[in-house]
């Protein structure tokens, strides 16, 4: 069976075929095409800028993802597409493309929650089984188990998430979005030379627009070295992360932690998770990089979890998007 996913929550507009096998419930992925959009620099993405992007590259996408496939689009079983949580006129483009399809060749469509795409993606391809999750990214910063047909959160953040946090200081120094993997390699070049950053977690949630404000004050004094502030910043946001983490794998018991979200692309993020689950006997799964981003591939692979398990599929009519739907009201069949 094969399942075409279509992504396009925030500035990436992907298409990914994925063809299902009932043996094992495996997944084999044919191809995962994807356009971003690049905002110019020291700015961040403009929702009506980046869906513009994805209508003008998007039929351009789907055809490269079918013929890398090797298929034409009458081979497709089921269309799944992101509906949310996202930016609303990106989402549209996607919703569009996907319903379009869907109406014409008479095929089955299924909207995907695109954090619960990170989550089965993530699990699918390091192998864990029963994680403590932490998905962390520019729209997510949320530490999940599941529980109960569905994944529960016992801690996120309170204002903006560390994707946010990593963009929006990349941005106030000239950067262009996102900004993550340039702070990093500033990060990388430091003394060690430790500024003093706010540290604010609260139960087994964090608040982290506070650390936005510090290093964008230290920015502003030159004799502060970039580097040393980057390193600073990065090194507070994460140990806050990795102290909820800890919390969270006492209270839950699981013996498995998985990293999944654009952010799980930075190395010392990895380095400071995998010394606590060291302390605490777990095993740590970071998902390749990737796909650690956004992409079709989460879409697909969970849209035909859910078809196969469910045949649930819904209507031209009612293929809304949700810009605010959390994962932990998704009912989870296949787990």
């Amino acid at each position: 069976m094969l399942c075409l996913g279509i992504e396009s929550t925030a500035h990436t507009f992907g298409c990914s075929v994925l063809e299902f096998s009932s043996i094992g419930n495996t997944g084999q992925l044919l191809s995962d095409i994807r356009e971003s959009y690049v905002p110019p620099e020291g700015t961040g993405i403009h929702p009506r800028e980046a869906s513009r992007h994805h209508a003008e590259t998007s039929s351009a996408t789907l055809k490269r993802s079918l013929q890398k496939a090797e298929i034409s689009i009458k081979d497709i079983d089921v269309i799944a597409y992101s509906a949310g949580p996202g930016l609303g006129p990106c989402l549209r483009i996607g919703a569009v493309v996907a319903r379009t399809l869907a109406a014409f060749y008479k095929k089955p469509l299924v909207p995907v929650n695109h954090a619960l795409g990170h989550i089965e993606l993530g699990a699918m391809l390091t192998g864990a089984s029963d994680p403590l999750v932490l998905l962390v990214s520019g729209g997510h910063t949320m530490i999940m188990a599941f529980s109960g047909n569905r994944w529960r959160v016992f801690g996120e953040t309170l204002d903006i998430t560390i994707g946010q946090l990593l963009d929006q200081f990349g941005r106030a120094l000239g950067f262009a979005s996102p900004c993550g993997s340039k702070i990093e390699q500033l990060a990388n070049q430091s003394s060690k030379s430790y500024l003093h950053f706010p540290y604010v977690v609260k139960g087994n949630d964090v608040s982290l627009s506070g650390l936005l404000t510090t290093a964008t004050r230290l920015a502003l004094d030159t004799s502060n070295a970039l580097p040393d502030i980057c390193y600073s910043l990065q090194e507070t946001a994460f140990a806050m992360i990795a102290e909820t983490i800890e919390r969270a794998i006492s209270f839950t018991g699981k013996k498995q932690t998985m990293i999944v979200g654009g952010v799980a692309a930075n190395k010392r993020l990895a380095e400071m998770l995998e010394s606590a689950c060291k302390r605490l006997d777990v095993n740590l799964f970071v998902c390749p990089i990737r796909f650690a981003g956004d992409n079709g591939a989460q879409i697909a692979w969970t849209g035909i979890l859910e078809y196969v398990t469910t045949k649930k599929q819904v209507s031209i009519e009612k293929s809304f998007i949700r810009q605010s739907w959390r994962v932990d009201t998704v009912d989870v069949s296949w787990r």
